[in-house]
């Protein structure tokens, strides 16, 4: 019995070298969770089902489980734009040949097709974008990225916070013309695109009128008429204010204005005859071919201000883009996968799906720092990053192996002396049989 014994001690130092040997192999392996062995007594006696009484000695040791242990790596920056890790619960969902695996190894590569795969061509899973733009939630499919370029948007919408110095006075120089900088206050211009992703100047000029209170504002688009290439004749309307110093949206008539940009009900303008063009062969403008935004151009200059500083545009922005070229890729925290373009335009090209399970030593190594459901795993929840239980991603990083290099060492040592010691327990008992053997 005595050898049996020292016999299951040497198996479970083994067992014990074998495990501690795989972490350190793994100590520079993304994703790789550690393992160790756990060992249980046993008794002869317990096995037979009788008691096993007071004096009765055990049988040795045996291998109850070898766990897993999914603490989590340090998460270090790789600058990579497909690599991504796990920051709390949760599993990369893989499409292995039409089998689902999970990992935390989030090393991704774009194959030749644009889909996201890893070094063993497995497919990355998450959520598609429908044609609204919007994440289409809980239906998975293989991740891709597009890169065709942007399709152009032509302005729809303008958005200015301008301030005219109230302490200006009228301009000596009349009329107004736009080559003369004495017969206006101040001046800026805004690019404006059209449905081919052309970029034109929308040029405001302001001028302060000789009644108190009222500026007129005048507009061209390359220093034409916005409704006639053909004219340099700007367009002008008036801009009321309030004693103080807000605009005066009570004064402003909503609907059409002569020779201006008609006024909204919310009292914003509506440039909505818009024809873009450019100087042709011969030097002369004509219509470029393109086209304005349908629903017009809505200029919103609500907080236009009248105030006893110098005059200065404090924030302006348009919704209109040109075509742009795929340059790179962002992951936010969300898994929101955004495609990032020449023209300064980010797009939503998906979301990174992640999932988590009941038991973890449940889960079945697969290698490839990859496992698979198991029942005793439980089925996967599986849901967007950030919600719930589900932890965040981190996009240009990657988790490291949570192997413990200086522990690992401690239990070789460990494991070798507890071999040391079952090799003796044999050695000695073998020399006890032999002094029964030479008594007979």
């Amino acid at each position: 019995m005595s050898f049996n014994i020292g016999l299951s001690g040497l198996y479970a130092a083994n067992k014990a070298l074998n495990v501690t040997g795989n972490n350190i192999a793994n100590v520079a392996t993304t994703g790789f969770k550690s393992s160790r062995a756990e060992f249980a007594d046993q008794y002869s006696n317990s096995i037979r089902g009788t008691s096993a009484g007071k004096n009765v000695v055990g049988t040795g040791v045996k291998t109850a489980a070898v766990s897993q242990m999914f603490t989590p790596g340090n998460i270090n920056g790789t600058g990579q734009a497909l690599d991504m890790a796990i920051d709390g619960n949760g599993f990369f969902v893989m499409n292995d040949n039409g089998s689902k695996i999970y990992t935390r190894a989030g090393a991704f590569y774009s194959d030749k097709q644009g889909y996201v795969v890893n070094a063993s061509g497995s497919n990355l899973q998450g959520y598609a974008v429908g044609p609204d733009g919007k994440i289409i939630q809980g239906v998975l499919t293989n991740l891709q990225i597009d890169t065709s370029n942007l399709t152009p948007n032509p302005t729809g919408k303008i958005s200015e916070n301008v301030n005219l110095n109230s302490s200006a006075t009228a301009p000596a120089v009349t009329p107004f013309d736009p080559a003369n900088t004495g017969s206006y206050n101040y001046t800026f211009n805004t690019d404006v695109y059209d449905s081919q992703g052309n970029a034109h100047q929308l040029n405001q000029y302001f001028v302060k009128d000789a009644a108190s209170n009222s500026w007129t504002m005048y507009t061209t688009i390359d220093g034409r008429n916005p409704a006639d290439p053909t004219s340099t004749t700007p367009l002008a309307n008036k801009l009321p204010f309030k004693s103080d110093g807000t605009l005066d949206t009570a004064a402003m008539t909503a609907g059409p204005v002569a020779g201006g940009m008609t006024i909204a009900a919310d009292k914003t303008f509506t440039l909505d005859n818009w024809i873009p063009a450019q100087k042709n062969a011969a030097g002369v403008w004509s219509p470029n071919g393109a086209t304005a935004n349908l629903a017009g151009v809505n200029l919103d200059m609500l907080g236009t201000t009248q105030y006893n500083a110098a005059s200065a545009t404090t924030a302006k922005s348009q919704d209109g883009f040109a075509t742009g070229e795929l340059s790179g890729l962002t992951i936010d925290q969300s898994g929101l996968m955004f495609a990032n373009f020449t023209n300064g335009q980010d797009k939503v090209i998906g979301q990174v799906a992640i999932a988590n399970f009941a038991n973890l030593q449940g889960l079945t190594p697969v290698g490839g720092t990859s496992w698979k459901e198991s029942y005793a795993s439980g089925v996967p929840v599986i849901g967007a990053p950030d919600t719930g239980t589900l932890g965040q991603i981190s996009g240009g990083a990657l988790e490291d192996s949570n192997v413990d290099l200086t522990g690992e060492l401690v239990n070789l040592i460990k494991a070798q002396s507890n071999y040391q010691a079952n090799a003796k327990t044999i050695s000695t008992e073998s020399t006890i049989m032999q002094t029964i053997i030479q008594m007979t």
